[in-house]
């Protein structure tokens, strides 16, 4: 039986589970699908398999942790533009340090967490300090975690058109 390559199997699952996510997003949970997609290919940078969907998640959402602070510190400091400048500078700091957390040891990670909050705010045109399931910490959150998991389920699924039956394996080496 023919195995199917490996960059062909992905491109199957993660156009199939790509389709779904959009869908998903525009009619089930509206999320915003460029999160996912962003949380996505963090999974597969960070080492992809259970590990990079751990490492991915947890500095997606250290990023969002991180932005959030920063948009509660500017809102709460009625911030113009010098004010936004210093607050996303010292978050930008923070990001940093935070990487010194062996979890967290890649930068960019973080950041996307960090870009998809502030993202989410402008796309909503919700404010950081909405207390409701619409509150832009939240669903860049829920993206973010929905993105490893299409991450982790595009790759299993794809490892599993790649891989030859047990049994197929057993008889060759027999022969």
């Amino acid at each position: 039986m023919y195995a199917m390559r490996q960059l062909d199997a992905l491109s199957i699952s993660m156009g199939v589970l790509g389709g779904v996510a959009t869908l998903m997003a525009a009619t089930v949970l509206t999320v915003p699908v460029w999160a996912i997609f962003i949380a996505w290919a963090s999974f597969f940078i960070l080492g992809a398999g259970t590990d990079g969907m751990v490492k991915s998640i947890a500095s997606n959402l250290s990023g969002i942790v991180i932005a959030s602070l920063t948009l509660l510190v500017i809102h709460a400091l009625d911030g113009g533009t010098v004010i936004a400048a210093i607050a996303v500078g010292v978050g930008s700091a923070v990001m940093v340090q935070a990487s010194k957390i062996g979890l967290l040891s890649k930068i960019p990670a973080i950041v996307w967490g960090f870009a998809s909050t502030v993202g989410t705010v402008a796309a909503t045109g919700h404010d950081i300090t909405t207390a409701s399931i619409s509150n832009p910490a939240l669903v860049a959150a829920l993206s973010m975690v929905l993105g490893g998991l299409f991450g982790i389920a595009s790759e299993f699924w794809g490892t599993a058109m790649t891989s030859r039956p047990a049994a197929e394996v057993a008889s060759e080496r027999q022969s």
